[in-house]
């Protein structure tokens, strides 16, 4: 029972910090299918639709509700209760309709913030290369390719994709003066304005300078600058506070 367990499920105490669950409340819980997520990035569906939306009283309520493919994650059916439901991506719930994305909080902590039907997913590119016939392919941080007919892209530029058709419908550049949310570090989840990048030309990661809304500013590494808008958020990032008691204080 022990191994079966290691295999299908995860020691709470053992779970990611950005999981919103008790540490000790119970013993396991679902250990998240392999993905394009590292495990700390997302959260396993059966959490989402049961600790967190509070659409289940327990595991095998949320099991149903997502097999009977009553679940969309960036615009699929999922019925996969481990799936792994990462940084941007977009949650739907037909029957309720309500939509989410699924960001970071100053904690660290992953959240969900209500959307409106039909919003937009933000996709980071992580690199690109060229393929047949002189298409660009740009692999993007949620694992998902995507394949364009003009290089007017760069790494670390953001994408706004429209998930029902995986068609671009505006591009933010990475560079000064645009919107970001950092998504690593001691200062996650904290968005600002890149007033500065610095290239190191040695083996030492690039960095940028952000200024907050206070005016104050911070250094932090250039990968963990995510573009959301150019001056401004080009998306809602209203806290909604949906865990339980004790995570809120």
């Amino acid at each position: 029972m022990a191994n079966m367990g290691s295999k299908k499920h995860l020691k709470r105490y053992k779970a990611p910090k950005t999981w919103p669950i008790h540490p000790k409340e119970d013993t396991w819980t679902v250990k998240p299918s392999p993905g394009s997520h590292a495990i700390k990035e997302s959260l396993p569906l059966t959490l989402v639709i049961r600790d967190i939306l509070s659409l289940a009283d327990n595991s095998r309520e949320a099991k149903r509700i997502i097999n009977s493919g009553n679940v969309l994650v960036d615009g699929r059916i999922i019925k996969d209760y481990k799936f792994p439901v990462g940084f941007m991506d977009i949650i739907e719930i037909p029957k309720t309709g309500e939509s989410y994305r699924l960001l970071l909080d100053t904690k660290g902590r992953l959240n969900l913030h209500p959307v409106s039907k039909g919003s937009s997913k933000l996709c980071k590119i992580v690199n690109k290369s060229t393929i047949k016939e002189g298409k660009i392919q740009l692999n993007l941080h949620d694992g998902k390719n995507l394949i364009v007919e003009e290089d007017n892209f760069n790494a670390s530029d953001v994408i706004s994709l429209n998930i029902n058709n995986n068609e671009i419908e505006e591009v933010f550049k990475f560079g000064e003066g645009v919107s970001v949310l950092v998504t690593g570090g001691k200062h996650t989840g904290e968005i600002g304005i890149i007033s500065e990048i610095n290239i190191d030309k040695s083996s030492n990661p690039n960095t940028v300078i952000i200024e907050n809304s206070k005016k104050d500013t911070f250094l932090t590494l250039k990968d963990y600058a995510f573009v959301i808008g150019n001056d401004k958020p080009s998306i809602s990032l209203l806290e909604v506070n949906r865990w339980a008691p004790w995570m809120i204080f």
